[in-house]
């Protein structure tokens, strides 16, 4: 968005606020925004707060609207949709808070608690898919209504053109899309075929005043239920371990025998999840290629190494799997090999015997200019941000900085920073690989603006975390213009 679309944003997500609540919003935050193109904000007036919600795909925010007013009849945990604009492009709903299971799992580690919520997200899934799901109107989809052959062949070619095929490893093409067409056509007719949350997984079910709550199910279409749980239950991060796995699908079975549903083949459904498990797995790895290794995302490119550690240990739990394509079952044991996770920091010793620490830096070229650097050999580069669009021209941005989730925002979105970076990310790298290979203990990275306040430390920060996901070495970040920074409270002091 421009920084014109986001003031009008903020201003009639305010204006929501206050015809919901009968009060004016005092505060108002953007969240960081993930892989799509929705922008989200917390706005907040004492103790009364709520989630704004601005995307511009109406078609989208309609099968959301559907999704939500569906679940909530049937007494399924969703964020309430208190309003919504008249252009239906923003809305104003529940806060649920920010904690996700993902959290929980994370800071408290496989404790009972952690599972009893895994095992009530599973009931509560199986409410969506089973009972909303019988009355679904799937003509309410924005984009695929059925998770079909099609859809799955998508999926195969996903993996195969954004990950397989930057992994420089040899296998035969027109064996394997002859192979991904027929296991397209033999998936696409496993029954039954229910209403499919399509991202089922820990980030997505918010914990918040003891209950649970799921998120982003706009992606819903007609489909298998067993994609679902492999979604949840092989999340890459999570790293579940293989007895929970056993006990929470069994946990889902025990569900579906006490809902008022047709008896479903138990042996037929738990073969269809170990398909469905690999087809979830090749598509998350699409993504991460897609998001990783081209758009340079380091969340995405820091999940490759547990993704290829989990299809690994799959494979090796099944080996019956895949009998009639060979060459995909090649492909997939070749691309899950140690070395190849090791490339994605999927192996410690890497990293424990790399010496390279990287100095990465902002600077202004109007007050102090170019840092130097006080390491014996200096090597490193100096990146010049100054043809990237200034956010400080605008007055919206001017007193915020390239740590803050607007000004991130507007650099990722509006202006050509992204592509920037990406030959920024290729050239480091280089260096990165061949420093480590001989050993070298330093490399500096200084970005410089007109400021050094907005553009380099914006540049700065993702160059950071880009490398600490890619390679897992000591990153250290200066920021040499900070005490110069123009804020918002030191504007209202003076």
């Amino acid at each position: 968005m421009t920084a014109k679309t986001t003031t009008t944003v903020i201003s009639t997500l305010e204006k929501l606020f206050e015809e919901h609540f009968g009060k004016p919003s005092e505060e108002i935050t953007a969240l960081p925004v993930s892989g799509s193109d929705r922008r989200y904000y917390r706005l907040s007036a004492g103790s009364t707060t709520a989630i704004g919600t601005y995307n511009a795909n109406v078609a989208e925010n309609n099968t959301y609207f559907y999704f939500t007013e569906l679940f909530r009849k049937h007494e399924i945990n969703v964020p309430e949709v208190y309003k919504t604009s008249k252009d239906r492009r923003s809305y104003l709903q529940q806060d649920v808070g920010s904690t996700t299971l993902f959290d929980q799992l994370m800071k408290e580690g496989l404790t009972d608690e952690v599972r009893k919520n895994f095992h009530k997200s599973l009931e509560q899934l199986a409410r969506v898919q089973w009972i909303a799901g019988r009355e679904a109107d799937f003509n309410q989809c924005f984009a695929t209504r059925q998770f079909d052959e099609k859809a799955i062949m998508g999926d195969l070619l996903y993996f195969k053109y954004y990950f397989a095929d930057l992994q420089k490893v040899h296998y035969d093409r027109q064996t394997l899309m002859g192979e991904m067409e027929l296991l397209s056509k033999e998936l696409g007719r496993i029954q039954p075929q229910m209403l499919m949350y399509r991202d089922f997984q820990s980030r997505n079910i918010m914990l918040h005043e003891g209950k649970l709550y799921f998120i982003d199910y706009q992606g819903g279409m007609q489909g298998p239920p067993q994609y679902d749980i492999a979604s949840l239950l092989w999340q890459a991060k999570a790293k579940l371990p293989a007895a929970w796995k056993e006990d929470l699908l069994n946990g889902y079975i025990a569900t579906l025998n006490s809902l008022p549903i047709p008896r479903m083949d138990e042996i037929h459904f738990r073969r269809g999840y170990t398909q469905f498990v690999l087809i979830r797995l090749l598509q998350v790895l699409g993504a991460y290629g897609f998001r990783g290794l081209l758009e340079h995302k380091p969340h995405f490119l820091s999940s490759i190494g547990p993704a290829l550690k989990n299809l690994e240990g799959f494979i090796s739990d099944n080996p019956q799997l895949l009998p009639s394509y060979p060459e995909l079952r090649s492909l997939l044991e070749k691309i899950s090999t140690p070395e190849i996770q090791a490339r994605y920091g999927g192996a410690k010793t890497v990293a424990e015997e790399v010496k390279l620490k990287v100095e990465i830096s902002s600077f202004s070229y109007k007050v102090g200019g170019v840092p130097k650097d006080k390491t014996s050999h200096g090597g490193g580069y100096v990146f010049d941000c100054r043809g990237i669009l200034n956010p400080g021209r605008y007055s919206a941005y001017k007193t915020l900085t390239g740590q803050d989730e607007l000004v991130r925002q507007f650099l990722d979105k509006e202006t050509q920073m992204p592509e920037f970076l990406q030959h920024v990310y290729g050239l480091v790298s280089i260096n990165i690989d061949d420093y480590i290979a001989r050993g070298f203990e330093h490399l500096s990275v200084a970005f410089g603006c007109t400021g050094g306040q907005h553009r380099s430390v914006y540049a700065a920060e993702s160059l950071a975390k880009f490398i600490e996901s890619k390679y897992h070495v000591p990153v250290t970040v200066t920021h040499h213009n900070q005490q110069k920074w123009v804020l918002a409270s030191e504007q209202l002091n003076g």
